[in-house]
């Protein structure tokens, strides 16, 4: 198993209980989640903003105005 850094300092995964190994294993799985959860929500803007452009020229091309307030 990898080394784990807790707070700036490095700790011997091989050295965990069976307990700790699972709860880095746990610990690992979180983090490859979270690194795809923002892979995903960077997708997500990306199309957001493709549909608020395509959007926009649509509107711009069909002249039409912004309702007054």
């Amino acid at each position: 198993m990898p080394k784990i850094k807790i707070d700036d300092l490095e700790y011997n995964s091989e050295d965990l209980s069976e307990a700790g190994k699972g709860q880095f294993r746990s610990l690992q799985f979180l983090e490859k989640q979270t690194v795809q959860l923002r892979n995903e929500i960077a997708a997500y803007q990306t199309a957001h903003g493709a549909y608020v452009a395509a959007l926009k020229k649509e509107i711009e091309e069909n002249g039409i105005k912004p309702e007054k307030a």
